[in-house]
């Protein structure tokens, strides 16, 4: 009987109806509290994004680091000879060396160095699956001639509109001219403002102080139809123990990992979730408790009609759900449009994804259940005794 007069009696939706400025407020205050969740995910999913993208961009099966490798902004090498050894393993059809360094890239309007990754590459065979970089790999074949990262800080100057213009663009890295000869997008991440890529000779004439024999990175490429993860366990398990062997995913995931635990950056991020899920916890507990409060005449009505505290509390955890929808989606259009504008002022790879829309969304409904709940305390005090 109970249950056909809810059906026809919506409850919840009429006490949030009845009251429009307290339900704005509650929505608005649900809002900020989701855009915040979903604006500390989406720049921790796009540091992070940024950070690995060069590994998930190299055109590899499997690849070779020193087992000590953990960030490209302090690299470690490896011998050459472990990368001709796994040529030798059946179902391997090529290898190819990168080097890996940090320059001094020089903008030539502001006379001013500034730190740049530079990647080393065989020019014969491109090292990476980004389609710029594959269309001008020729054009690093001779020395001092380079590929320039668009996408990074705008302090190296404005290379990228320079080059498109006059097809020419000339500065110092470490001191030694070289040419531009081509433009890619990557983007700044943790470890790098920006990314430079030129031929293995180049590198070498770059960083004198650097062996030819010692490289950070391997490329493995496999024959057609060979299993990777099986090549690979036989790899890592005869090659000596001074290298590891990975998929390029695997690789980015090192590079993941160590941004994400060795750092303080994910606790930070995750702190920011936490705090805009509290928030909205209080927040909404507030609404719902000063709506109790004002109807306690009314729920003591009720129970003296003979509606259970059962009935009333999952009316009042309805209100909560109406309340976390209310909330949800206008956080999820605001936040889809500041991300859209992140993406534009800093090129990091910033999108709403499907993963995290349900997440903030399971979070939203379990923040504005427990305040429903807790709320639900007061609503026990109503006494059928206090309208008589």
């Amino acid at each position: 009987m109970l249950t056909k007069m809810f059906k026809k009696t919506p409850l919840a939706w009429r006490q949030l109806m009845k009251e429009k400025t307290r339900l704005l407020v509650a929505v608005a205050g649900i809002t900020f509290a989701d855009m915040l969740m979903f604006i500390q995910m989406g720049f921790e999913s796009a540091l992070f994004d940024a950070a690995i993208k060069p590994h998930r961009s190299l055109q590899a099966d499997l690849v070779l680091i020193n087992p000590q490798f953990q960030t490209l902004f302090s690299v470690k090498s490896f011998s050459r000879e472990r990368m001709y050894q796994a040529l030798g393993y059946e179902g391997v059809e090529s290898v190819s060396p990168v080097y890996i360094g940090t320059g001094q890239w020089r903008n030539p309007e502001t006379r001013q160095d500034r730190a740049i990754l530079v990647w080393g590459i065989d020019p014969a065979k491109s090292a990476f699956a980004i389609p710029e970089i594959q269309q001008n790999i020729n054009q690093i074949k001779q020395l001092n001639q380079v590929l320039f990262d668009q996408a990074g800080r705008p302090e190296y100057g404005a290379v990228g509109d320079i080059f498109k213009k006059t097809n020419n663009f000339q500065t110092e890295l470490n001191s030694i001219s070289v040419n531009v000869k081509g433009v890619f997008s990557n983007g700044a991440s943790f470890a790098a403002d920006g990314n430079v890529i030129t031929s293995d000779s180049t590198f070498l004439r770059l960083f004198p102080e650097r062996k030819p024999d010692r490289i950070e990175v391997g490329l493995i490429t496999l024959k057609p139809g060979v299993d990777a993860e099986k090549v690979r366990s036989q790899l890592a398990a005869n090659l000596p123990n001074d290298v590891r062997v990975l998929t390029p995913e695997g690789f980015a995931q090192t590079e993941r990992e160590y941004w994400a635990t060795g750092t303080g950056i994910g606790f930070i991020f995750g702190m920011g979730v936490g705090v805009g899920f509290i928030v909205g916890i209080v927040i909404v507990y507030q609404i719902l408790y000063s709506d109790v409060s004002d109807h306690l005449p009314e729920y003591a009505t009720l129970k003296a009609m003979g509606y259970t505290d059962r009935y009333l509390l999952v009316a009042l955890i309805q209100e909560a759900l109406l309340l976390a929808l209310f909330g949800y989606l206008p956080a999820y259009i605001f936040s889809f449009g500041l991300y859209q504008l992140t993406y534009a002022a800093t090129m990091l790879p910033i999108a709403m994804k499907l993963d995290r829309a349900i997440n903030v969304f399971i979070l939203t409904v379990i923040m504005c259940s427990v305040s429903g709940a807790i709320a639900m305390r007061k609503l026990r005090s109503a006494d059928p005794a206090d309208v008589f």
